[in-house]
């Protein structure tokens, strides 16, 4: 069971702006904004537990739906950590708006000019320089969720290199490897 603990007015703002600056750095969705959302919900704030952050996005990640269900159980786990339910729809809220709101806004507007100006060379330039920043941030991702295992857990780092191989060498779909990892899983060999 986790601590208990009380939001107040400034910590509702806090979370809201913090959402509202990951959602402008979502280069590449928000799953690229992970390794900040843990420091600040994590480690900074201490808002939610390393396992919670964790199951959050493996849930979220693997749930049929959209790619950003995780930022909902985020957003679920902050609230329910006050020890009420109402609390947890209104921490959700928070957290959609302030990852939407901004980048949906942005994106409207900056898709209308970009492709009336798609032709422009500096246009092509930034998108093209976009590529290895979107590439750098979900390595930092993944860097983030596998260092949450325990030292001597070196089986665990294991099947976090091979299923990265396995996935940039060839063409398995990925849910058959969430299946293995869950019966890895399921049968305690990791």
């Amino acid at each position: 069971m986790t601590q208990q603990i009380v939001l107040t007015w400034s910590d509702w703002l806090l979370l809201i702006r913090h959402f509202f600056m990951m959602s402008m750095l979502s280069i590449g969705g928000a799953i690229t904004t992970l390794p900040e959302m843990h420091r600040f919900l994590v480690v900074q704030q201490h808002w939610i537990t390393e396992s919670q952050f964790n199951a959050s996005v493996a849930i979220g990640q693997a749930s049929p739906g959209p790619n950003i269900l995780f930022i909902v159980l985020l957003g679920w786990n902050v609230g329910m950590n006050t020890g009420s339910a109402l609390t947890g729809i209104v921490a959700v809220m928070v957290a959609m708006t302030g990852i939407l709101l901004p980048s949906t806004t942005l994106t409207l507007f900056a898709s209308a000019w970009l492709s009336q100006n798609k032709d422009l060379r500096w246009v092509r330039a930034f998108k093209q320089g976009l590529a290895p920043i979107v590439v750098g941030l979900l390595i930092a991702t993944g860097w983030i969720m596998a260092s949450a295992h325990q030292q001597g857990e070196w089986h665990l780092w294991l099947v976090t290199l091979l299923t990265a191989l396995i996935i940039w060498r060839t063409r398995i779909h990925m849910l058959w490897l969430l299946g293995a990892g869950f019966l890895l899983g399921w049968f305690g060999w990791i």
